[in-house]
């Protein structure tokens, strides 16, 4: 072969192995990106992802605490209340304490209390409000069944049921609780206590998320009880809502 000949093969051997490795070069730093473009999708799917969480996450504290708002607000307004039952309650056994006779539990029932001035509430009334009293609600209920039992229409019954729905309440057993306080409403529509139950009827009716019969018993109380603390109450909620 001619050396002209085998210069320019030699030559040409020489550009396709140059042009070989540049393409292999190219396709080297094709992968290269590929393979980080890959990364940065991987990466945004998994960032998606964790934001998709902490979304759903946020939404259902938002959740909970909708569904605890009427409660806590019910407790707020409930609480001084309370105290005061506690410290009547706490009144009433240290005078019984020192008396033979069993004193009237007045911020109970005062109207019961004047019928019966000579006697006081039973025995078995006063142990179960104790029992409401030291948040014991499992025993109170049963307590209070236990006087509804052995002490038909006494003047205390009307209280024993609403104390009943109030542990029913507390125990977040909210069937319960409604039938307690509508047995108030519904079987002793003289009680003073009927306002009282209207309004924690109206809670747990709330609490039950049954808001237009809630909306229909605080209406049902302010109407009938215009002047009473439990209307007052429940033009609250109702502005509230």
């Amino acid at each position: 072969m001619p050396s002209g000949v085998r210069w320019s093969a030699c030559l040409l051997s020489c550009l396709v192995l140059t042009a070989c490795a540049g393409n292999d070069l190219i396709v080297k730093r094709q992968a290269e990106a590929d393979a980080k473009i890959e990364l940065l999708l991987q990466a945004e799917k998994k960032n998606a992802q964790l934001l998709s969480d902490l979304s759903a996450r946020l939404q259902s504290q938002d959740d909970r605490y909708s569904e605890m708002a009427p409660q806590v607000k019910h407790l707020q307004g409930s609480i001084q209340e309370l105290r005061t039952a506690q410290e009547e309650l706490k009144t009433k056994v240290s005078g019984f304490n020192r008396q033979v006779a069993i004193p009237k539990i007045e911020v109970v029932n005062p109207e019961a209390a004047q019928k019966s001035k000579e006697s006081g509430p039973p025995a078995e009334y006063v142990a179960a409000f104790g029992m409401y009293s030291a948040n014991r609600f499992p025993a109170a209920i049963e307590a209070f069944e236990s006087f509804l039992k052995n002490n038909p229409g006494n003047d205390y019954s009307a209280n024993a049921y609403y104390w009943i729905g109030e542990c029913h309440y507390s125990l977040s057993d909210l069937g319960k609780a409604q039938t307690a306080f509508q047995k108030v409403v519904d079987s002793y529509p003289k009680s003073n206590k009927v306002p009282d139950a209207m309004l924690k009827l109206g809670y747990t009716l709330t609490a039950l998320k049954e808001n237009a019969k809630a909306k229909a018993v605080f209406e049902g109380l302010i109407k009938a009880y215009p002047g009473n603390p439990a209307a007052a109450k429940a033009r609250e909620r109702l502005t509230a809502n």
